[in-house]
């Protein structure tokens, strides 16, 4: 349906030759305060405003009705798509993907019959891991991304859920990338990219150019980013959702907000405001934060919404919901989520809480988006085809890259001809549900594969490959052990798929959010679900003690969205964190030796929770041990074996390439990640250990060397300052080249002066 009469001659907002702050500039004077306060809301949840009807179609809800009716139009629509256990909807009631795009035109066509203005809305979806919706493409989730460490994949795949969120209508994806894990104890650790700044504001750069393109407007297949969440949320206190955060200014700005700036240099769309607090105040009222840093100083001209219920919230401190609105507003958010207190923004207004010019910034970011979608233009669906089975070569090369081997000290690994009997055993061995992660849809039977089930289609032939279960993936009922042990006392090799679970049931009880409240289920990690300890379930851990004592060989396979304390006993361990549906099959390529384990940690790997906080980039202070344990993570950032060797020579200095010859000692292919790693010996503030400033991965053949090249520009030298300012210091510099955090304290350093342009002689 064309949005205006073609014998009118259309007014200067729907004109697309119009520049295009002109077309904003015409809409918002001929809006009233109550069809600009209603742009700014997204009061609906999406699974609300339609129902399947019994011939299967779908039709629009009363609820609906009244929504758009009360602000004569809808700025945006929150989950139209979502499928989970919180919203209820599964296959049978929500759209699919042969007919989603009809949905999202249903209601696009009522909003705009319905606004006198005829203003489309905006459909925002979650996208933390491809998009949430029935027969979406499940990625593996962010914490198995950051091992990879590998942008360029990671480009290539957020572009394909960008281009699937559109294909069905959707416009907006919700990403987490600004978290940073400190904490694994958080539930929401998976979403994390890792412990380190520079690796998150790497990856963070990839997944605005990937789901975002080039250019000012998007194209059909690319979709505006919103960056999760906006800031400091991994560091509440003791990993507890939505708790409050410690944070001093030095910390936040080092630590928590270089991937939030990486993204908004890169050009994303949107940041969302986060839960905690920020020196006393909620981000999203922090007019600090929103307006003074993220807009006066880092220039950032986008959208900010606010986390589900976030401004509500803020009633606690103001007194009532209707200040609450007003406090958010002034403070920088444009829109909000589920929230009663933006609904009364015409009031607030009148009653002189917010200026009507703070009202009118905001819906002009939010116009300016979704003329920059083209959605005046084509409001409806674009119903872009894309390639069969592309999404599920993706996810599966993303779950490849992510496996990574943490110890191996027998070679059991990979597993070797002579091996002919396999015993694969624990709760995750069968099952493809806790490969998924938090945010995720349901998936039709037969997606995926599980470890069990990949082995016995990959294993060479004749191989006898046998299963038990062993233990529960909670609890501590171990009547099933006995039957373990036999499975493995008969068999070559054990294979123990052991882990965690974010894996939605209906049984579970959710927060008016979507966060887990009551966990009745095996769900022990995601949103909601934080842990006091690290340690796997009780029956979990007898299992692994009763199957090492077989003697049989036995590797650990760890499917988990945080780093568990898994006893250091069995002969090899990796761990491929929540790698997707189709997992199961890049861990057996990498067990049988199809392919190498390519994965490096993201996160240190701690000795128990008592250690807690164990990262590698503390700051360069002369603290010790504790008397009863090392205070040293059992595994480090950026560690991760091969099933070849490597070798590096001494760095060098070239312009501002810093150069490594890598080479295979080994006898198989392989990669290695190169990592560089600076430690600042003079500056204005006190030193971290380490900083990570590049890295790069380099496959090699057996006996190949190669150079690896490593740019460090002065902006990857910059330091947060005495006043918290940017700046590039002068004075020398240690570079560490090497393959993890613990092996770059050992090596030797290239030290140069940053105001200088050659190395210093490195000190003896």
């Amino acid at each position: 349906m064309p949005l205006q009469d073609p014998a009118v001659a259309p007014p200067p907002y729907l004109d697309p030759a119009v520049p295009l702050d002109s077309r904003v500039a015409d809409l918002l004077s001929r809006m009233t305060l109550r069809e600009k306060a209603g742009q700014l809301n997204q009061r609906m949840y999406g699974w609300h405003a339609y129902r399947r009807t019994p011939d299967g179609n779908f039709r629009l809800t009363e609820a609906l009705r009244a929504e758009t009716e009360r602000f004569e139009g809808l700025g945006a629509l929150y989950g139209l798509m979502r499928a989970d256990a919180w919203s209820g909807v599964g296959h049978g009631e929500g759209p699919g993907v042969e007919d989603g795009a009809d949905l999202a035109d249903l209601v696009q066509r009522h909003v705009l019959e319905h606004s006198r203005l005829r203003i489309p809305a905006l459909f925002v979806e979650e996208v933390p891991h491809g998009h949430m919706a029935l027969d979406g493409t499940v990625l593996p989730v962010n914490l198995a991304v950051g091992a990879t460490w590998d942008p360029d994949l990671y480009e290539t795949a957020a572009a394909h859920a960008a281009a699937e969120l559109r294909a069905r209508g959707g416009h907006v994806a919700l990403v987490s990338a600004l978290d940073i894990a400190r904490d694994p104890r958080w539930g929401r650790t998976e979403e994390c990219f890792g412990e380190d700044p520079y690796l998150a504001a790497r990856l963070t750069e990839a997944l605005v150019r990937g789901m975002q393109g080039t250019g000012e407007l998007f194209a059909a297949d690319k979709a505006p980013v919103v960056l999760k969440h906006f800031a400091g949320q991994g560091a509440t206190v003791g990993g507890r959702n939505s708790a409050e955060s410690e944070l001093g200014p030095r910390e936040l700005h080092e630590i928590h907000l270089p991937a939030a700036r990486a993204g908004v240099r890169a050009g994303a769309a949107a940041v969302m405001a986060a839960y905690n607090e920020v020196d006393g105040l909620p981000c999203s009222g922090n007019r600090a934060l929103l307006t003074g840093l993220l807009r006066d100083r880092w220039g950032f001209e986008g959208l900010v919404m606010a986390d589900g219920l976030a401004v509500d919230r803020l009633a606690r401190i103001t007194g009532d919901k209707v200040s609450a609105g007003a406090l958010a507003l002034d403070a920088g958010v444009d829109l909000s989520l589920w929230d009663e207190g933006f609904t009364h923004l015409a009031q607030a207004v009148e009653r002189g809480l917010v200026s009507e010019a703070a009202l009118d910034a905001a819906v002009a970011r939010v116009l300016r988006l979704k003329f920059r979608l083209g959605l005046f233009e084509q409001p409806y669906a674009r119903r872009v085809s894309l390639p069969a089975h592309a999404g599920r070569a993706l996810s599966t090369d993303l779950a490849r890259a992510c496996v990574t081997l943490l110890r191996n000290p027998a070679g059991v690994l990979p597993i070797a001809p002579s091996v002919r009997r396999i015993a694969v055993l624990g709760p995750h061995a069968a099952t493809t549900a806790h490969q998924l992660g938090d945010y995720a849809a349901p998936q039709r039977p037969g997606t995926g594969a599980s470890v069990l089930d990949a082995l016995r289609r990959l294993a060479p032939p004749g191989t006898d490959i046998r299963h038990a279960r062993g233990a529960a993936l909670t609890g501590a009922d171990r009547t099933g052990i006995p039957r373990a042990v036999a499975t493995a006392a008969a068999c070559d090799l054990a294979v123990l798929v052991l882990g965690g679970s974010s894996a939605r049931t209906p049984d579970t009880e959710f927060d008016a959010n979507g966060a887990a409240r009551t966990v009745v289920s095996e769900m022990t990690c995601g949103e909601g679900a934080d842990l006091a300890g690290l340690r796997l379930g009780e029956a979990q851990h007898a299992l692994v003690d009763a199957v090492v004592a077989t003697g049989t060989p036995t590797a650990v396979v760890l499917i988990q969205g945080r780093p568990h304390v898994v006893p250091d006993t069995a002969a090899a361990v990796l761990t491929a964190w929540y790698p997707g549906p189709w997992g199961g099959e890049a861990i057996a390529e990498v067990l049988l030796g199809r392919a190498e384990p390519a994965g490096r940690l993201p996160v240190s790997v701690p000795r128990s929770v008592a250690q807690l906080p164990v990262h590698y980039n503390h700051k360069d202070t002369e603290y010790g041990g504790y008397l009863d344990e090392s205070a040293e993570p059992l595994h480090s950032f950026g560690h991760g074996l091969s099933y070849t060797s490597f070798s590096y020579g001494p760095p060098r200095l070239t312009g501002d390439l810093v150069e490594v010859e890598v080479t295979n000692t080994g006898t198989r292919p392989g990669r290695s990640v190169v990592q560089l790693y600076v430690r600042r010996l003079r500056t204005p503030v006190w030193p971290r250990a380490l900083e990570l400033r590049g890295f790069e991965g380099v496959r090699l053949a057996p006996g190949e060397c190669r150079t690896v090249a490593l740019r460090l520009g002065a902006d990857q030298l910059e330091l947060v300052g005495a006043d918290l300012e940017t700046i590039v210091p002068t004075g020398p510099v240690e570079i560490r080249v090497a393959a993890s955090a613990r092996e770059a304290l050992t090596a030797v350093p290239l030290v140069f002066d940053q105001s200088l342009t050659a190395p210093a002689e490195t000190p003896r």
